[in-house]
C-alpha cells in the first residue's frame, strides 16, 4: 500500500534545468572509430545516423537553456592501468592516460567550463566522485545518454536511482552493439528512470525555458 507521502513522487517532473545534468557516457574515440565502424557496421550506422546527430541536438538544446553538460570516458589514472577495476583487467579494457583513445569524440567536444570524468569501472558512481559533484551543484534529475546500453548507460542508470536522483535515459541518444541487445537493456533498467526520445526531451527543455521568459 502506498504511504501518503509517497503520493506526491513521480518520475514525470518539470524540467528544471538548474537541477539537471545531461550526461554524455563514453563518448569516445576508443568506443568508436575508423576500426569499430569496419567490424560493427550496425552499431556504425546508429551511431552515424542517430545518435550522434541526437547527442549533439541534446548538447545545444541543454547549454542554451543553461543546464549542466558532464562527460565521463574511460580512461587509466596511472600509465601502466594498474587502478583499473578486476573487471576491466579481465575484460583487458586498457585505455591510456591522456590518449587518443580516452578522448570525446570531436563532434560532442566538451565546452572549456564542463566536467569530464575519467572512470575505470563500468558504473561511473563507483570510481568517481561524481555523487559528489551532482549534489554540490544541486543536481536531482540526470538526464543519461552514450555507451553502451546495456553496460555502462545501464549501469549508470540503475547506480543513479539508488543513490536518489530522478534519471532519465534517452532511448535515441544511446546504442550498444546490436539492436537487440539495445531494445532488451532500455526494456531491463526501464523501472528504474523515466524513457524518453530526444525530441521529448529537448520538447521539455525549451517549453521551460519559454515559460521562464
Amino acid at each position: 500500500m502506498q504511504r501518503p507521502e509517497d503520493a506526491s513522487l513521480i518520475r514525470n517532473r518539470p524540467f528544471n534545468p538548474k537541477r539537471t545534468c545531461l550526461l554524455l557516457i563514453d563518448t569516445q574515440n576508443y568506443v568508436w572509430n575508423d576500426n569499430v565502424a569496419e567490424s560493427l557496421p550496425g552499431f556504425d550506422a546508429t551511431v552515424r545516423q542517430t545518435v550522434m546527430p541526437n547527442l549533439q541536438r541534446l548538447v545545444a538544446s541543454f547549454r542554451e537553456v543553461g543546464a549542466e553538460v558532464m562527460y565521463t570516458v574511460m580512461e587509466n589514472m596511472t600509465r601502466d592501468g594498474r587502478d583499473r577495476s578486476l573487471d576491466y583487467k579481465l575484460s583487458q579494457f586498457f585505455i591510456g592516460k591522456d590518449s587518443w583513445e580516452a578522448k570525446v569524440l570531436g563532434a560532442l567536444a566538451p565546452g572549456d567550463d564542463d566536467i569530464v570524468l575519467p572512470k575505470t569501472s563500468s558504473g561511473v558512481f563507483n570510481s568517481t566522485n561524481i555523487e559528489y559533484l551532482l549534489r554540490n551543484i544541486g543536481i536531482d534529475t540526470l538526464v543519461i545518454t552514450g555507451f553502451l546500453t546495456d553496460q555502462c548507460v545501464d549501469h549508470t542508470v540503475r547506480d543513479a536511482a539508488d543513490r536518489g536522483f530522478y534519471p532519465i535515459c534517452i532511448s535515441d541518444a544511446c546504442a550498444t552493439h546490436s539492436k537487440e541487445r539495445h531494445v532488451n537493456a532500455l526494456a531491463a533498467f526501464a523501472g528504474y528512470c523515466q524513457t524518453l526520445t530526444t525530441q521529448e526531451m529537448i520538447g521539455l527543455a525549451t517549453r521551460s525555458s519559454s515559460a521562464r521568459e
